[in-house]
């Protein structure tokens, strides 16, 4: 086999945009598409925060941006996709990370949480990808990655409204690959079991809850960040040019049993 025809995970050249881009596994796939080569957009529900990311990022060698973008806003979306293409002059990736789950019981679940849910898992989502879309469109290439859950796949006690968001999201992933094929966008989805981010380890504090979650993935742990980023790196390369409409569960083998 001639070299040419090796999978590449090179991202040089490319720019990519990431939202809830501060902390956990938004915060992972930053580091780890700048190490990759690419330059990184910061989408943050305060733009003035993540200074210290977006240092390591220049420290790396590579180009940033850090954006006021809360994407239940659809003016903030505009305004912060517009300013990305102005300053690297192109979006190659999205990477749609943003996302959250009020816990409780169905029969008590609230309207506000249920619709403030579904204003960011889905909607917001949605917009942001269309915004992006438009511009990849434009360029006939594009690269974008949801961030689904395991929830979208097994019911979680207390998570239906967020395992409800989270299935939409597979299947929008689906939609959304299929129309934009033709334009040479991918559009692919990653669903993560429990990962030691600041937005588990509430949970995953109590010794009960870790110890039913650790029960339940043969691998026997807690998955990292980092693991999940690299699943996003992998789908945003050209080593996955084939691969579209698509949802990688990262599990431990959860969903395998």
């Amino acid at each position: 086999m001639n070299s040419t025809n090796f999978p590449s995970f090179d991202l040089h050249g490319q720019t990519a945009l990431v939202t809830g881009a501060a902390r956990g596994i938004g915060h992972a796939c930053t580091l780890a598409l700048a190490h990759a080569g690419a330059d990184v957009i910061l989408g943050l529900r305060d733009g003035n925060s993540a200074a210290e990311l977006a240092a390591e990022i220049e420290g790396m060698g590579r180009r940033t941006l850090r954006l006021q973008m809360d994407i239940t806003k659809l003016e903030e979306i505009r305004t912060a996709v517009g300013a990305a293409v102005k300053h690297f002059g192109r979006l190659d990736i999205l990477v749609n990370n943003t996302g959250l789950g009020p816990s409780n019981l169905a029969e008590n679940v609230r309207e506000e949480d249920f619709d403030f849910t579904l204003a960011v898992n889905l909607k917001g989502t949605f917009f942001v990808s269309q915004e992006v879309g438009r511009v990849m469109i434009q360029q006939k290439y594009g690269r974008i990655i949801n961030l689904s859950s395991q929830a979208g796949f097994v019911a979680l006690p207390t998570e239906s409204v967020y395992c409800m968001t989270k299935a939409a999201i597979n299947h929008l992933t689906k939609c959304l690959a299929v129309e934009w094929a033709e334009h040479n966008i991918t559009v692919n989805a990653v669903a993560p079991t429990f990962i030691n981010t600041p937005g588990t380890a509430k949970a995953l504090g109590d010794e009960a809850f870790r110890a039913d979650v650790l029960s339940r993935i043969p691998l026997g742990r807690i998955g990292e960040p980092m693991e999940v980023a690299g699943a996003v790196v992998f789908l945003a390369s050209p080593a996955a040019s084939f691969i579209t409409g698509d949802t990688l569960l990262i599990d431990g083998g959860w969903t395998a049993r």
